[in-house]
């Protein structure tokens, strides 16, 4: 009799680990799906050489086709970073629509310039403002925005959320980067205030009634809401 729940327990086990292989595996799968050209690979680099995470292929991948399902004409992105993801909504967008993109370091917007111009984007695609984003972005047009993509301080994701609501016009989107903080934000151990801000975004967003929102397991965890 205990050889049996043995190897019940056994086969189980093997179960398990065979699940969590195929997830895996199906998430590496979906995150290659799209292929990346030389120009996002160079942005990557670059990135990768600064120190600064970049969003999947697999995020990026969704963010182009959300901006093409709701042909985008106008983007505002908090985080230029080298130009990764802006790269990736620019794709997505319609051909006139511009990108306004906001970072505090001017030096990275610098090396995203020469990515967007290498992806083959004309210079007046894009709007590159230096400053801290909450400084920036209410200067920015009421109810202008087709999307507003955040990948900025986690810290300040709230105010990101109340400021995308203004800059959205109804059926905009907006969408954060890396909510699941390499698995933190579902971890019930004790975590920084930068996750615990995280959490109370996703709160946030899914208690808002001016939104429609979905969790994508794409990357490091996207965000997304429609707003009403």
């Amino acid at each position: 009799m205990s050889t049996d729940k043995h190897s019940h327990a056994g086969d189980n086990g093997d179960r398990e680990r065979a699940i969590t292989g195929n997830r895996q595996t199906g998430w590496a799968f979906a995150d290659a799906y799209v292929a990346e050209d030389d120009a996002l690979r160079w942005a990557r680099d670059r990135a990768h050489e600064a120190g600064l995470r970049s969003v999947s292929p697999g995020a990026g991948a969704a963010l182009r086709m959300l901006a093409a399902t709701v042909e985008a004409k106008a983007v505002a992105e908090i985080g230029t970073g080298m130009g990764v993801s802006g790269i990736h909504l620019l794709h997505g967008m319609r051909p006139d629509g511009v990108l306004t993109t906001v970072d505090p370091e001017p030096e990275q917007q610098q090396f995203a310039r020469q990515a967007f111009r290498a992806a083959g984007f004309a210079a007046n695609r894009a709007r590159f403002i230096p400053g801290r984003a909450l400084d920036v972005l209410p200067r920015l047009a009421d109810s202008g925005y087709d999307l507003v993509f955040c990948d900025g301080d986690r810290m300040e994701s709230l105010d990101y959320l109340a400021e995308s609501l203004r800059l959205l016009r109804p059926g905009g989107l907006v969408c954060f980067e890396g909510v699941f903080a390499d698995g933190r934000t579902v971890d019930s151990g004790p975590q920084p205030v930068e996750v615990v801000r995280l959490r109370e975004l996703l709160r946030a967003v899914r208690e808002s009634p001016e939104l429609i929102s979905s969790l994508l397991p794409v990357g490091d965890g996207l965000l997304c809401a429609v707003k009403r």
